[in-house]
């Protein structure tokens, strides 16, 4: 159907006299089906009176409504859905209740003082694409990934601080997804106090000082809440190196759970000294039960697996890398610093030892990284028992429609 015959379909559909997008014939199913994204590709019409940001109807090339979002010419996602009940107006009372909904999900999550920090927004995944939201205590540090939750990131930042009683709500958004959408980055107080140097959280009981400024991504990886906890089961009696170590959440879980000694390496000299502080809060020495080397791990693994009878050895080995592939054209490079890292890894495991492996690369499938770990062990000519498959916490939700959201997987191998 052509442009022309579209647009007099649409003025005779209209609702409430509104322009709306046009999908392209054959396109409308996972639209139907409830995925919240909308590609360039798929768009037979858009009406050039609406802006970048607005809020728009979604319609088939027959008239037929099929949802509501907001839109952005400069992004490949043009369209995020954010509704598809016609009658459901994208006004105040409708961003209050989307965030009370996931707000409440956590208060069920975490009725326990035992833990103060966790996702309280996730994006997507809590039908609110493009905005993310941690609760550091009484604070709360927001992503913004679009332009329509960045038109609308002061009222999204008030509705937080009246759901929840939070003291402050600070920005964060230093992603790369904002460039795709045009936008800046954007640091800075958006509502409330600001907060201090340092906030002291608790998780599963133990505690953690966290940098909301400087720290990595919003400060802390809260989506490894669960899987710390599993993985320090297997340190009693162990000697545990923990790469890619950051501020020291994992070291602390095994010092937890009985390892007699942490190696922490990590490339950032702040993350390491944050890490002794929160070793030391859980009452810990780092003097005597840790050692923090301040260097590159694809390094520092490759020179000890290259040190014949000096070779370092461990009981268990954690691997929690940053994200490998930011775009699908990275996917295959990926998989091979995978590969290498863990096969460095495995040639320092004792024999019986346990291999703890992850990646948070969304764009890297489970299957994939099964794969690349397996091809590793083949290549360290070691055998390996798969004990434990590892995902992201709960407070990290994957909407049914919407499987982009699993992102974190992780291994936990019996080496052999």
């Amino acid at each position: 159907m052509g442009n022309q015959s579209v647009i007099v379909n649409l003025e005779t559909h209209r609702l409430g006299g509104q322009p709306a997008v046009v999908v392209k014939a054959g396109r409308e199913r996972p639209i139907v089906f409830g995925h919240p994204w909308i590609f360039r590709g798929s768009l037979d019409y858009l009406p050039a009176e609406l802006a970048d940001g607005d809020i728009v109807d979604v319609r088939a090339t027959d008239g037929a409504w099929l949802g509501r979002g907001y839109l952005n010419r400069a992004s490949q996602i043009t369209v995020r859905l954010l509704t598809w009940q016609r009658d459901e107006a994208i006004d105040e009372r409708f961003w209050r209740q989307r965030l009370a909904q996931a707000i409440a999900l956590r208060r069920r999550l975490f009725a326990s003082a035992e833990t103060t920090t966790y996702r309280l927004v996730n994006a997507e995944s809590d039908f609110l694409p493009g905005l993310t939201v941690d609760r550091y205590g009484d604070h709360l540090v927001m992503q913004v990934g679009t332009l329509g939750i960045e038109l609308r990131k002061e009222l999204l930042a008030r509705l937080l601080l009246e759901l929840t009683g939070a003291a402050g709500v600070v920005e964060r958004s230093a992603m790369s997804v904002r460039h795709h959408e045009g936008l800046a980055e954007a640091i800075g107080l958006l509502a409330g106090s600001p907060p201090p140097a340092l906030v002291t959280v608790r998780e599963n009981g133990l505690t953690f000082q966290v940098d909301l400024a400087h720290g990595q991504k919003t400060g802390f990886f809260t989506d490894q809440r669960e899987n710390r906890r599993r993985v320090g089961a297997y340190c009693q009696g162990q000697e545990v190196l923990n790469a890619f170590s950051y501020t020291g959440a994992f070291a602390v879980y095994a010092l937890a759970g009985g390892a007699v000694t942490v190696t922490n390496i990590d490339s950032s000299r702040s993350a390491l000294e944050l890490a002794e502080v929160n070793l030391r809060l859980n009452g810990f020495d780092p003097d005597t039960q840790t050692e923090n080397l301040l260097g590159d791990v694809f390094t520092i693994l490759r020179d000890w697996r290259s040190a014949g009878s000096d070779r370092r050895h461990f009981d268990v080995l954690i691997l929690d890398p940053p994200k490998f592939a930011q775009n699908k054209g990275q996917v295959a490079q990926a998989l091979r610093g995978y590969k290498e890292i863990n096969l460095s890894a495995l040639q320092l495991v004792r024999p019986g030892g346990i291999l703890a492996s992850f990646s948070c690369s969304g764009l890297v499938s489970a299957s994939e990284f099964q794969q690349a770990i397996f091809a590793a062990a083949a290549d360290a000519g070691r055998t390996l028992q798969v004990l434990e498959w590892l995902h992201q916490g709960n407070d990290h939700p994957v909407a049914a429609t919407f499987p982009e959201g699993e992102y974190l997987k992780g291994l936990v191998c019996r080496v052999l």
